[in-house]
């Protein structure tokens, strides 16, 4: 039988708003507030993470998302220790098969294929399900000459599933070749953190690269790069700021601006085929 306390307990739960602290500055927001600021802080402008359903709603036009590639889970095949729990556990937590939502729709008007990788879902690490779903996505547009818009947020390659992982890179940049030969835009948007493997592949693959404020974007871990090159790395090493200043990437776009501007790309950058 439950105890006075936990009843108690339980109330303050249900009428007291849940809070989340800005990992920057540190500010508390209750959790709505925050939803409709599309997880952007209202104190100091940190973009704080955002699962990718929230992020599909947040920029494309509003009932165009057909989710596409479902119905694709991973595998323990290397029985690797604890693996399938922490499957399993990331599938409860996020509600999604997987690490990355892959579908069509339209964003300003225009249709395209898009990708969003889920950081909620074993810090959306690419594995062979990863691999094979935005595969199939280059796949689909290519053959309805549709531009792909990604976004990416990943810690890598999944350890868990070995050179399988891995050779997602490989398999993925393969497909996004067929698309690029076929004449089609590929636009990525680099969300924090996107590292390891996936940025070693198709993330820094687009014709045009925009990055949200602050993102982390990298290959190597901070540590790692000043231990192998021996030299003290800028405080902004890996930000979005530091790629752009260095010609890495095209742009930075605020999360609340990326509809329009990806809109506007997407209009602009037409086979001229459509215009004719």
């Amino acid at each position: 039988m439950p105890t006075l306390e936990s009843l108690i307990d339980k109330v303050k739960a249900a009428v007291t708003p849940e809070v989340i602290a800005c990992t920057a500055c540190k500010a508390e927001f209750p959790k709505k507030q925050l939803k409709k600021a599309n997880m952007v802080c209202p104190a100091c402008g940190k973009h704080l993470r955002m699962d990718a359903r929230a992020r599909i709603a947040a920029t494309v036009d509003a009932g165009s998302f057909t989710e596409l590639c479902t119905g694709l889970k991973s595998e323990d095949f290397f029985s690797f220790p604890g693996y399938a729990d922490k499957l399993d556990k990331a599938a409860k937590a996020t509600g999604e098969e997987e690490a990355v939502v892959c579908g069509a729709a339209k964003i300003g008007g225009e249709d395209c294929a898009v990708f969003v990788m889920d950081s909620g879902f074993i810090m959306a690490s690419m594995g062979s399900v990863v691999g094979e779903k935005i595969t199939r996505l280059f796949e689909y547009a290519t053959e309805h000459s549709l531009p792909v818009i990604g976004f990416t947020a990943s810690g890598g390659a999944r350890m868990q599933e070995g050179i399988v992982s891995l050779m997602q890179m490989a398999k993925v940049s393969g497909a996004v070749k067929q698309h690029s030969n076929a004449g089609n835009l590929y636009i990525t948007v680099l969300c924090d953190p996107t590292t390891g493997g996936v940025t070693a592949s198709f993330a820094m693959q687009g014709d045009i690269l925009i990055a949200e404020p602050g993102a982390l974007i990298g290959f190597a871990g901070r540590r790692v790069v000043e231990q192998t090159t021996k030299s003290k790395l800028p405080d902004n090493f890996q930000k979005a700021e530091f790629l752009l200043e260095h010609g890495f990437i095209d742009a930075i776009v605020e999360r609340n601006d990326l509809p329009a501007a990806l809109g506007n790309l997407l209009k602009l950058h037409k086979k001229q085929t459509e215009i004719a």
